[in-house]
């Protein structure tokens, strides 16, 4: 068994470096609908960045754009310095992606799959190492037709860093995952970013952008509404604090800014424990909700 791959520093961007991606007023239509309505983004090199919004919002439609798979109507895209649209391979070499579904390879192993897709690439990772950091390496002489599900996706992982990306695009990567499965594809998704990886992903579940991403920008019907860091989006550290608890006279609910002073206040007046005492925090779903107009 190949020796487990050590995490390297992570590669975090500085001072006034170029973006691994910046997009300026990126607009796109399809007949009478409006796709992409003036979209802004930077992703600095180094950093993970989850696209969020509702079905429909735009995000497949923007990394469709910025992996060179779909032409944009009118703004600027710079993806890794290059515009999409003049994509060389030598490019492409630099990107990765990674695909919803396996292309049927018959009775190929998954080693074969993995040394087959090497030979696009000039600089590829070994065999071993891609098996190592998909967590593979165990499965490497079996069959593709009998991978679980989860073992299919990390396959296509695996074949979307083979070539050493320094930026790796992720569309919904864990979708079908139970919870355990996704909790291990969390752990090879940090360890590619802390190897230098950029990586921008979409993702339905808020949870994965929480534990993920460094940076969290949401998209609805075509507009770039707000990036910021999961604790800071949306005013949700200064946001207020919902705390409730019993008095003789029943429940009380207060929503305050300063929950750690209304909290030592009560303590004082009820000399010790207050009664079904709970403090809570708006939540990123709660943040995201009310952006996109969802929130009950």
């Amino acid at each position: 068994m190949p020796a487990p791959v050590r995490p390297q520093p992570r590669n975090r961007p500085r001072g006034r470096s170029r973006p691994a991606i910046r997009v300026r007023g990126l607009t796109k239509h399809y007949r009478s609908v409006t796709a992409l309505d003036g979209i802004d983004l930077d992703v600095q090199s180094g950093e993970i960045v989850a696209l969020l919004g509702p079905n429909g919002a735009g995000k497949t439609t923007t990394m469709e754009i910025l992996e060179g798979h779909r032409r944009a109507d009118s703004g600027e895209v710079q993806v890794l310095g290059i515009d999409p649209r003049n994509a060389t391979p030598a490019w492409r070499n630099r990107i990765g992606i990674v695909l919803q579904g396996v292309a049927d390879f018959g009775t190929l192993t998954v080693r074969q799959v993995i040394d087959l897709f090497g030979v696009y690439y000039t600089d590829p990772l070994s065999v071993d190492e891609t098996l190592g950091l998909a967590g593979l390496t165990e499965e490497a002489d079996r069959r593709l037709n009998t991978l679980a599900g989860g073992k299919r996706r990390r396959l296509e992982v695996a074949l979307g860093i083979i070539g050493r990306p320094q930026l790796l695009f992720l569309d919904e990567p864990t979708t079908g995952f139970d919870p355990g499965v996704r909790r291990r594809f969390w752990s090879l998704i940090r360890t590619l970013r802390d190897q230098g990886t950029t990586i921008l992903l979409t993702t339905h579940h808020l949870d994965e952008a929480e534990h993920l991403a460094d940076r969290v920008a949401v998209i609805n019907k075509g507009r770039m509404i707000a990036i910021d860091t999961p604790a800071r989006l949306g005013g949700r550290r200064t946001g207020t604090t919902e705390v409730r608890w019993r008095t003789p006279d029943g429940p009380r609910t207060v929503r305050t800014r300063t929950p750690t002073a209304l909290v030592r206040k009560l303590t004082t007046e009820f000399r010790g424990e207050v009664p079904e005492l709970t403090v809570t925090r708006l939540t990123l779903e709660d943040i995201y909700l009310d952006m996109i107009g969802q929130r009950a």
